[in-house]
């Protein structure tokens, strides 16, 4: 048994059925992590998922060809990108700790900056002149500690951000594949962070990024890093997302306090009346950043461990029938489960998988689940 988090290194074949499997439909990050438990690895994995799919109610899904993993790793290479797998050197041990960490990430340019201490510094695309200006002082105090620069490459509040951090190291983390920078014009920028920096995605090359992408794309931002600066932000605003994504991972939320009759610092006022710590300056960040530098990463959930495939009999039909039938879109802990359908860890498991390749189940933080 080896630990997903503890550091190894993927053979090319093991690569292409990692690739294979977390690009199949229905399967996500969390899904990844229990399908690769379950079946002690991603080849045996990708053999299940018809069956899978037929005994969660579904055709088969969707899943990624040889061919088609070959040539995204070829396509990959050509443009300078690596395709890192979780427990490899270059993965991020930050990002590896939270429980939706992506099992493969593609990574350009200066992988190094990845390993520096990193704080997050995101905010409103539509950013005021002294919003502008504060970003910048507070990056320049921050790169002066050692620290790089983690943001979204959006307009406005990122891309001053990463602008200030070009010599010191920032990491743009894409909301869509490495070929496919969002907004266009920020190509240029993306081009001037490569050589201190590095861009990072979990998405396919070729991705155009969505509407719903730059929030999953958020939890990459506050899982890199010891915590997250808000700069502005309204009232509904993606920014907010991401504090409240970093929160619920246990990093550190800063907010610089603005006019109550700007707009852009209705967000940010109101994380600091709950609870998210006032910044006018860098030092404010570093004094309570520094602290937890020293301190050793906690160790991943068992979740986060590649275990032997569990031996044991197929789930009977009534007693998936009773898994089910405690069931509803109301998320339940899969604790909860084990313990009132009256049967073993494993069974509960295999069929929790069936209902997610079948497109029937969805995974929450917290060993939640819920059907669709």
């Amino acid at each position: 048994m080896h630990d997903i988090a503890k550091i190894f290194r993927l053979t090319d074949e093991q690569r292409i059925d990692w690739l294979r499997l977390i690009r199949s439909q229905n399967v996500g990050p969390r899904t990844f992590r229990a399908l690769v438990n379950h079946f002690g690895g991603a080849r045996a994995a990708l053999e299940a998922l018809p069956s899978l799919a037929r005994r969660g109610g579904a055709s088969a899904p969707k899943i990624l060809s040889r061919a088609d993993a070959e040539r995204e790793i070829e396509a990959a290479k050509k443009l300078g990108v690596m395709i890192v797998a979780m427990g490899e050197p270059d993965y991020p041990q930050r990002l590896a700790m939270i429980d939706d960490a992506p099992p493969l990430l593609s990574i350009r340019g200066h992988a190094a900056a990845l390993s520096m201490p990193l704080v997050a510094i995101v905010g409103s695309r539509n950013a005021s002149a002294a919003g502008i200006k504060i970003t910048q002082l507070l990056v320049q105090g921050l790169s002066e500690a050692g620290f790089a620069i983690v943001s979204g490459l959006a307009r406005g509040i990122d891309a001053a951000a990463h602008r200030s951090s070009l010599a010191s190291g920032t990491i743009a983390v894409l909301a869509g594949g490495q070929d496919k920078i969002y907004p266009p014009q920020h190509e240029s920028l993306l081009k001037d962070i490569l050589p201190a920096g590095a861009a990072l995605s979990e998405m396919p090359l070729g991705w155009e990024p969505r509407a719903h992408d730059f929030p999953r794309r958020n939890r990459l931002i506050s899982g890199l890093v010891l915590g997250v600066v808000i700069v502005e932000a309204a009232k509904r605003s993606g920014s907010l997302i991401t504090a409240r994504l970093a929160a619920e991972q246990g990093r550190e939320v800063f907010a610089v306090p603005g006019s109550p009759l700007d707009p852009r610092a209705e967000g940010t006022n109101g994380l600091i009346k709950q609870g998210a710590t006032p910044v006018t300056e860098a030092a404010d960040i570093i004094s309570v950043l520094q602290p937890i530098m020293g301190q050793p990463l906690p160790l991943p959930s068992p979740d986060g461990e590649l275990r032997e495939p569990e031996p044991g009999a197929e789930p009977e039909a009534d007693e998936r029938a009773r898994i089910v039938g405690l069931l509803s879109p109301a998320p339940v802990s899969i604790d909860d489960l084990i313990r009132l359908s009256q049967s073993s860890p494993r069974v509960v498991r295999m069929v929790l998988l069936e209902l997610e390749i079948a497109g029937r189940l969805e995974r929450h933080g917290g060993g939640l689940v819920s059907l669709i």
